[in-house]
C-alpha cells in the first residue's frame, strides 16, 4: 500500500489545519492507522491512532482535546483535524498503516508496528 499525506503548511499559533492521508494499492479498512510526527533532531513520535472500523481513537497527551483523527474507508482516507496549533506542533507529519490486519493497539501505537510511511507533510507553526 502507498500512503500520500497532504494538507500541511505554514500557519500561526492558534490556527487549524486538516491533514489527509490517501491510500492506494490496497484497501485499508481492515487496518489500524496512525499519524506520527518527527521534529528536527527528535525521534518520530505517535500523535493519533484509529482502529480498523474506526470505533477506537487514541491521542498523545500533547494533542488531546486539540486533534481529531477520523477515517472514511469508502475513500481509503484517514484525516487528522488539528486546531489550536502551537509552535511545538511543528514537524513532518506521517501517516502509516498497521503491519497486521484486524489488530487493536489499545493506545500503544509503536512506530515499529506500522509501515508505508510515505513522504509526510510539513506543518510549521509560527509564534
Amino acid at each position: 500500500v502507498q500512503l500520500q499525506a497532504c494538507g500541511g503548511g505554514l500557519v500561526q499559533t492558534g490556527d487549524s489545519l486538516r491533514l489527509s492521508c490517501v491510500a492506494s494499492g490496497r484497501t485499508i479498512s481492515r487496518y489500524s492507522m496512525g499519524w506520527f510526527r518527527q521534529a528536527p533532531g527528535k525521534e518520530r513520535e505517535f500523535v493519533a491512532g484509529i482502529s480498523w472500523g474506526g470505533t477506537m481513537t487514541y491521542y498523545a497527551d500533547s494533542v488531546k482535546e486539540r486533534f481529531t483523527i477520523s477515517r472514511v474507508d469508502a475513500k481509503n482516507t484517514v484525516y487528522l483535524q488539528m486546531k489550536g496549533l502551537e509552535p511545538e506542533d511543528t514537524a513532518i507529519y506521517y501517516c502509516a498503516v498497521d503491519r497486521l490486519a484486524l489488530r487493536n493497539h489499545y493506545g500503544n501505537y509503536r512506530p515499529a508496528d506500522f509501515e508505508s510511511w510515505g513522504q509526510g507533510t510539513q506543518v510549521t507553526v509560527s509564534s
